[in-house]
């Protein structure tokens, strides 16, 4: 057995040397490929590399990724945070932990319209961090309850964390993206229940008192969120309702995020370059990890590694939950060193195959993985919420880490409701309309 798992030490050492010495996640691992291909087969790598390179770059469903990416650029570059705070706001202030809330609302409302937590965090946290401060919330829980929502924007349809991991394991976009909606709703209501019950315990909760509204004052304030309550029903709607889609919808999606922007005159040809600028960066980046990933796929196909794993694993006669417990806690680990995306692209090969012979559901497992990567955000060193937040707010990330540790308990509860209610993440893509080609 010794023997079969000696190629696994040449990979792990090949790809910690070469993201140690700085490079590119996606180089490192066309890196170790080329390695593993050099060690273990006699085929051409120039030939395989080319070939593979252009097959995993050339997915349809690849193509919404792009899409929902510039989706987000442009929403981020309108005034979509301030109408969101103004519409939310009369609503939230009644509720135990009063405007607290609005981080978990607008994220969510938000991560529905975006793919990505790091949008999702600044758009809303460019709004709500100076007006929560304004009115005396505790720091500590703006913060914190920020980071932790943002994470939705990778779960909520459209996520573009689904998009890969749909992409890698060729399943479904859409019906990862119905799958992600209950457990998205369920997490929320979770950061929201936890922001009551602090308010109501905590002795150093003492935010000024907002102005009473009346009904028909919260009802006119509510306009501002009709623009961006279309756009959701335009994108989700449209797949749910089988009329679109994943990449058809993100077309709907960029049409009505610039009608959206053109209505807020926030759209001219500066904003518009600056989106697609961003967006093409963002989306280049992923699809050099997601062609890096399928040549190491391939790679480490040849070893018959994956296949060694998966049967060791089946070996040692490990039950459904204590397989899941120790990916649980090899993905919070694998997190402190990569990035989300990364992270699926680089385990799937392995993963794979031990989940389908342990015979957990697919669709459920993306949904519990989403979970686990969401963790990987808010957790140092590489946490990318919390730089994101280190930036906006000039904290240490000591302090950053340390007010976003109860998001990451509340997502740790989160995983054992998933495996507890599996049809939470099951039951909407076996009952949706779904079109061919998802």
């Amino acid at each position: 057995m010794a023997q079969e798992f000696w190629p696994l030490a040449i990979f792990l050492f090949t790809l910690f040397l070469l993201l140690g010495s700085g490079v590119w996640i996606g180089l490192a691992l066309l890196g170790v490929a080329f390695v593993g291909m050099e060690l273990f087969t006699t085929r051409p790598v120039g030939d395989t590399m080319m070939t593979v390179i252009w097959r995993s770059s050339s997915s349809w469903s690849l193509t919404a990724l792009p899409l929902f990416i510039w989706m987000g650029e442009i929403l981020y570059r309108t005034r979509l945070s301030e109408d969101m705070f103004r519409g939310l706001s009369p609503w939230m202030a009644r509720l135990p932990g009063g405007l607290l809330h609005t981080n978990v609302v607008g994220c969510t409302v938000f991560a529905a319209v975006s793919g990505s937590s790091a949008a999702t965090l600044t758009t809303v946290g460019k709004m709500s961090i100076p007006e929560l401060m304004k009115r005396n919330y505790p720091e500590p829980m703006v913060i914190g309850t920020l980071a932790g929502a943002a994470t939705l924007g990778l779960m909520i349809p459209p996520s573009l964390t689904l998009i890969v991991y749909g992409v890698t394991i060729n399943e479904s976009i859409s019906k990862l993206f119905m799958a992600g909606i209950f457990p998205g709703l369920v997490l929320a209501s979770m950061f929201m229940s936890y922001i009551a019950i602090y308010s109501r315990l905590s002795s150093r909760f003492e935010p000024t008192a907002e102005p009473v509204t009346t009904f028909a004052e919260k009802l006119k304030n509510s306009r501002f969120l009709i623009p961006v309550l279309l756009l959701i029903t335009l994108v989700i709607g449209s797949m749910y309702l089988g009329f679109a889609t994943a990449t058809e919808a993100a077309t709907f999606g960029v049409l009505g995020a610039m009608a959206l922007a053109a209505a807020q005159g926030s759209l001219n040809w500066e904003s518009l370059k600056e989106s697609l600028m961003g967006a093409t960066r963002t989306s280049a980046m992923i699809a050099l990890i997601l062609a890096g990933a399928a040549f190491l796929s391939l790679s480490m196909g040849f070893t018959g590694l994956p296949r060694a794993l998966a049967t060791w694993i089946g070996s040692l006669g490990l039950t459904r939950l204590e397989l899941l417990m120790a990916l649980l806690i090899f993905y919070i680990v694998l997190g402190c060193f990569l990035d989300g995306i990364s992270s699926v692209v680089l385990t799937m090969a392995v993963v794979e195959p031990m989940i389908r012979q342990a015979g957990i559901d697919i669709i459920w497992f993306g949904i519990f993985i989403v979970v686990v990567v969401e963790m990987a955000q808010i957790t140092p060193p590489i946490g990318f919420n919390l730089f994101v937040l280190q930036g906006m707010t000039g904290h240490e990330m000591n302090f950053i880490a340390k007010a976003a540790i109860p998001m990451f308990l509340i997502m740790v509860v989160m995983v054992f409701v998933l495996i507890t209610f599996p049809g939470l993440a099951t039951w909407l893509p076996e009952n949706i309309i779904q079109r061919p080609g998802g």
